[in-house]
């Protein structure tokens, strides 16, 4: 087992966490107008919905990798053009942190809970940011490939609740930090581009 893989990953997972997205933005601004443990339920919803991916991941590409070798290159090879668009969409972007829109309708933790789930499962750019970021972090020669995505998710979504977790607790601060310093934007807009490009990188060259 390779565990400098293993941390790669997970402070690649923590950058793309932090960057702001619109499931981050979603889950801050939740919290910002109706309390924190409402976005901390969106969170719940937002992993739980990581969960279905990662199946569908594991299940699908261990096949793959079985079958042909050349064919897992060639999805490596699309996971990192794929991260190469993404830096360039990111590049692209307002790095302006958009956080005004608190006239959300009130809804019960439930319905927030199903909303972070339906919110993930049902974005296809969710399911190909996986086929792109997880397999050229395969950590083991010797263990399943079931077992290791299951492993890199299981990672990925305790790191990822980690980081939404501590922005719905500190909404109020990040909210007012954002509004002081705003070129934090353009910094956190960067760190999501290198950490894309990083990971494309390595998985063209590692």
């Amino acid at each position: 087992m390779n565990y400098e893989i293993l941390g790669a990953f997970m402070f690649a997972t923590a950058a793309l966490a932090i960057s702001p997205g619109p499931d981050n933005i979603f889950v801050l601004v939740q919290s910002m107008s109706h309390g924190k443990k409402y976005g901390l339920a969106t969170v719940a919803g937002l992993m739980a919905g990581c969960l279905i991916h990662t199946t569908l991941l594991a299940f699908g590409v261990s096949a793959v990798i079985k079958e042909n070798d050349t064919l897992f290159f060639s999805i490596k090879v699309f996971g990192a053009l794929y991260l190469v668009f993404l830096s360039y969409r990111v590049f692209k972007s307002d790095a302006k942190i958009d956080i005004s829109k608190q006239d959300l309708p009130k809804q019960s933790l439930g319905k927030l809970f199903r909303t972070g789930f339906w919110m993930n499962v049902l974005n296809p750019k969710v399911t190909i940011f996986f086929l792109a970021f997880f397999p050229g972090f395969l950590f083991s020669k010797t263990m399943s490939t079931i077992i290791q995505f299951y492993v890199l998710g299981s990672l990925f979504i305790i790191v990822s609740f980690s980081v939404f977790a501590t922005i719905a607790v500190l909404a109020a601060q990040i909210s007012k930090f954002t509004l002081k310093h705003t070129k934090a934007g353009v910094y956190l807009k960067w760190m999501q581009i290198v950490v894309f490009l990083g990971i494309a990188c390595y998985l063209l060259f590692g």
